[in-house]
Order: C-alpha cells, then sequence, then structure tokens
C-alpha cells in the first residue's frame, strides 16, 4: 500500500514540473528568480524523497511461512 502511495506522489510531483518548469523563469532578477530556484530545489528533494522510498522498501514476505530457528549452543 506504501509502495502506491510512493509511486503516485512521484506522479503528481511530475505532473507539477510539467506545468511549472515551462512558467518559472529561473534566470529572472529578485524574487522571481530566487522563488523559481527554490521551488526547484524543493521539487527535486521530493522526487528523490519518493524515488528513494520506492527502492527500498522492505519486500512483502509471504504469510504462512517462516523459517525455522536456529538453537544456540552455549559454550562454543
Amino acid at each position: 500500500m506504501k509502495k502506491q502511495r510512493y509511486v503516485l506522489c512521484l506522479l503528481m510531483t511530475g505532473v507539477l514540473l510539467y506545468y511549472a518548469v515551462p512558467r518559472l523563469s529561473i534566470f529572472a532578477e529578485g524574487m522571481e528568480g530566487w522563488f523559481s530556484l527554490s521551488w526547484l530545489i524543493l521539487a527535486m528533494f521530493v522526487l528523490a524523497g519518493n524515488f528513494a522510498a520506492v527502492l527500498y522498501s522492505p519486500k512483502k514476505g509471504k504469510k504462512g511461512t517462516r523459517q525455522p530457528e536456529r538453537k544456540r549452543v552455549l559454550g562454543r
């Protein structure tokens, strides 16, 4: 379930970037340029975080299967 949420966030961020990038001007002077640059940096952090969460999310284990526990031998 969480993996689907991460993928959905990646897709939504991609859509936001698709609409925003043509309208942002990084080389503008003043606050407009700073806003554009900071917005793009924040979007890249969001993409990187969600992408890392998708890649490193734990795999689902099969229900009902257990590995036998090892017995510890004292004195060795």
